[in-house]
């Protein structure tokens, strides 16, 4: 998949890919931005994965998902200011059956976000003069 990042204006920074445009924005002095940050959009890729596992996991058994929340909360290292922990508590109505409970949590954790935290990908950045800026 190939992703194009530009730069609309003040201190957006936007994806391109295929038909979607993922917005983001760093805050202003006074606290106001457009759009999320780049790692805040980062963080909510693991919840709104795990979502989607959970959700299939809901509808292939005809278990409604109504009433079902998932609370993402983030402890940090104070010396480095790294994330170092990511919690994840999907909540359940009292109609969830009790005995699809630890089943879900299984489900939500083979989210395809959470397995690249376990096996990151290697980064390879380079830096290259585009052929149309460079003929303008």
């Amino acid at each position: 998949m190939e992703m194009i990042i530009d730069f609309p204006g003040g201190a957006r920074v936007d994806a391109h890919f295929g038909p979607f445009t993922v917005p983001t924005d760093q805050p202003s002095a006074n606290g106001m931005a457009s759009a999320p940050t780049p790692f805040a959009t980062f963080l909510a890729s693991f919840g709104t994965c795990a979502g989607i596992y959970v959700l299939g996991f809901c509808q292939q058994r005809g278990i409604s998902a109504e009433g079902i929340r998932l609370v993402q909360s983030l402890e940090v290292n104070r010396m480095t200011g790294m994330v170092s922990k990511i919690k994840l508590d999907i909540q359940l109505p009292p109609t969830f059956p009790e005995k699809y409970k630890t089943a879900v949590i299984r489900a939500a954790d083979q989210c395809a976000v959470k397995k690249h935290f376990e096996n990151p990908p290697t980064f390879e950045i380079q830096a290259n003069v585009a052929a149309e800026l460079a003929a303008a």
